[in-house]
């Protein structure tokens, strides 16, 4: 990732911070509608989930700058969720969802430039979690 990538990530991410609670909602219903074999993977009172999504995604976009210091707890995530069945197929939907999600949080304000380092942002997170949960093999497909 670019410095100007990192940058419009952060600021757009400023930007759906204020309705994260509407946005989480909007990011589960649509893993759910594009996946609904994932569903059964979650609790079904959905409040402390989207919680944990905003916090982590504001954690992770937060260290963009510092990647360094938010590869442990990626690799730390990536291997928790393996035990709840969440394979290496799922992050691509789950990015899917992401961007989707974005694009309707910052209506105008999502340019192309804002999905390429969106796309950027999560493609390296995920490339990495999928190697620490399955190994490189899996994070090259």
């Amino acid at each position: 990732m670019t410095p100007a990538q990192i940058s419009r990530v952060q600021a757009s991410f400023a930007e759906v911070a204020p309705i994260s609670e509407q946005a989480a909602g909007l990011f589960y219903d649509r893993l759910f509608d594009i996946a609904p074999q994932v569903r059964a993977m979650f609790p079904d009172d959905m409040t402390e989930q989207r919680k944990k999504l905003m916090a982590t995604l504001a954690y992770v976009v937060g260290g963009l700058s510092t990647l360094d210091t938010v590869l442990p707890a990626a690799s730390q995530l990536a291997k928790k969720h393996v035990g709840y069945g969440v394979t290496a197929e799922h992050y691509p939907v789950v990015g899917a969802a992401l961007l989707w999600t974005l694009e309707k949080g910052l209506g105008g304000g999502w340019t192309p430039d804002v999905a390429d380092a969106w796309a950027a942002a999560y493609g390296t997170l995920s490339g990495y979690m999928i190697s620490e949960a399955y190994g490189s093999a899996q994070a090259a497909e």
